[in-house]
């Protein structure tokens, strides 16, 4: 495969309005109903004092942005090392962003953002070149 087809110094933004209904049908599709991510008012009686979106649901937009820059294919072999820095909350925007490191082919530093510019993850994505 050649070196540079993975060159490309950022990767498409993708984002998402994680709303209720998001959250409920992320919350169907993955059996995983636990309060704290549909149940308002035990959310509200919480650390994180009200409902937190799956963490999942907001990494997956790091596939949707890698598949948006390269195709499906760039995921074939590909690695996520991430970290997950903040909670999403009903009602926030998120967007995943991905930067080339300098002198590199196919190493981006990932982040999925919050609509005040906050990192709720971070990481690295890594591709088979």
């Amino acid at each position: 495969m050649n070196m540079f087809k993975y060159s490309r110094p950022e990767l498409e933004r993708v984002s998402k309005v994680v709303d209720r209904p998001a959250i409920r049908l992320y919350a169907e599709i993955t059996d995983d109903f636990n309060p704290i991510h549909v149940d308002p008012e035990f959310a509200a009686t919480t650390p994180m004092r009200g409902v937190i979106a799956h963490g999942m649901l907001s990494f997956n937009l790091i596939w949707q942005s890698l598949r948006a820059t390269y195709g499906a294919q760039a995921q074939d072999g590909a690695k996520l090392d991430v970290r997950f820095t903040r909670p999403v909350r009903e009602n926030d925007t998120v967007s995943a962003r991905g930067r080339l490191r300098d002198g590199t082919a196919g190493v981006y530093d990932v982040a999925i953002e919050n609509q005040h510019g906050e990192p709720v993850i971070t990481g690295t994505l890594t591709l088979v070149v």
